[in-house]
């Protein structure tokens, strides 16, 4: 795996790979967004319940794609791999808006369940605080001119946000919270009715690799870039 950290390995190792994350994306997206019309509505929630497969779903790979990021931002600022502030930077967008996707679903499904559309609960405001990450990871890569000066600033952010990480997914546990308590992975086995796992899961599946082709795609894209941008430099240097 640690000679994928070579951009010419990285790009030729994931040629054949993007294809096959975007077929296999798309078809666990089709079969997951065909359950979630085709289970029963909930004894309580009614059709509202469908909200379930595109929220949890995005709320899981949010939080992934930002342990991605930080994780990455980790790499580069140890051992200061361009490829891993690559990652770190293709993380970002496609995360805040897996975040942004969860926030809203949540908003929606919050109004006909707990009578409001928004509430500063533990879990909500802890995701709330992952995507103020996200748009502060970008707003701080953009503000600097120099890059590589930004590359550094931005993976201390990103390092600091891994705090949070633990804060959403226990905040639940941690604290008298209005949002429900863990439902699908918990000690006890899950609480969601079989009717609805597969497809919830196929959408979890789908998302997370979703986000692997949109991650993987804008890796590849930067590196490109770049690549471009150091060619130019080899060129006015010798002109």
């Amino acid at each position: 795996m640690f000679g994928l950290a070579n951009p010419d390995k990285f790009m030729r190792f994931t040629t054949p790979l993007v294809s096959v994350l975007w077929l296999l994306a798309v078809g666990l997206l089709a079969f997951g967004t065909f359950q979630a019309f085709a289970v029963p509505e909930d004894y309580q929630q009614g059709d509202t319940v469908r909200i379930m497969f595109i929220h949890v779903p995005a709320a899981i790979v949010g939080l992934g794609a930002y342990a991605a990021l930080g994780v990455s931002s980790l790499f580069a600022l140890v051992f200061r791999h361009p490829l891993a502030d690559a990652a770190a930077k293709a993380a970002a967008l496609p995360g805040a808006a897996l975040t942004a996707l969860a926030l809203i679903t949540g908003s929606l499904w919050g109004k006909p369940m707990w009578g409001t559309w928004w509430v500063w609960d533990a879990r909500l405001t802890s995701v709330l605080v992952l995507f103020l990450f996200y748009i502060g990871y970008m707003a701080l890569r953009s503000s600097i001119d120099d890059e590589q000066r930004a590359s550094r600033a931005a993976a201390v952010l990103g390092l600091v946000g891994l705090i949070n990480l633990p804060i959403v997914k226990f905040s639940v546990d941690w604290w008298n919270t209005l949002h429900q308590p863990a439902s699908l992975i918990r000690s006890g086995g899950t609480s969601v009715d079989a009717a609805y796992l597969p497809g919830l899961i196929a959408m979890i599946l789908g998302y997370g690799l979703f986000f692997g082709a949109i991650w993987v795609t804008a890796i590849r894209t930067e590196v490109r870039r770049r690549r471009v941008l150091s060619l130019r430099a080899r060129a006015a240097f010798n002109a």
